[in-house]
């Protein structure tokens, strides 16, 4: 494994305390009734997706560091796929849950465009890394 992908590695792997704070808050709004939390089913989605994306895409983003070792590409698009998928698992998340932070809300607010955001910057991560890797195969 080269530094990058271990120092890139150690980064995401600091962050997983962020996704546990975040089964904790859902698990204590589920066990207090009173914080109004099962009385909206907008919210209860949202921040389910949001926690279940942060936890996916982690996972992801350490396999991305590894294979990104054996792609054959210019360090720029490397450096693309080493940022921009530990990066969507940050945007994809808060769209997630910034969008509905008023316990009242009825529908998503603006902060929704992260979401969006997020889903191409992990394409691009995604399509890049793979095209390295097929790259490799042919050299």
């Amino acid at each position: 494994m080269t530094r990058e992908a271990r120092m890139m590695c150690g980064i995401i792997l600091i962050t997983v305390p962020t996704i546990q704070y975040g089964g904790y808050f859902l698990l204590t709004s589920l066990m207090n009734k009173s914080s109004g939390y099962m009385d909206n089913p907008l919210r209860q989605n949202f921040f389910r997706a949001g926690h279940a994306h942060a936890g996916v895409i982690v996972i992801l983003s350490l396999i991305c560091e590894i294979l990104a070792d054996g792609a054959v590409l210019p360090v720029p698009l490397l450096w693309l796929v080493r940022i921009g998928v530990p990066l969507s698992a940050i945007l994809i998340p808060s769209g997630f849950f910034f969008s509905v932070l008023r316990p009242d809300a009825t529908q998503a607010g603006r902060s929704v465009i992260l979401i969006y955001a997020g889903a191409l910057v992990l394409a691009a991560g995604a399509i890049t890394l793979g095209v390295g890797l097929l790259r490799s195969v042919q050299s």
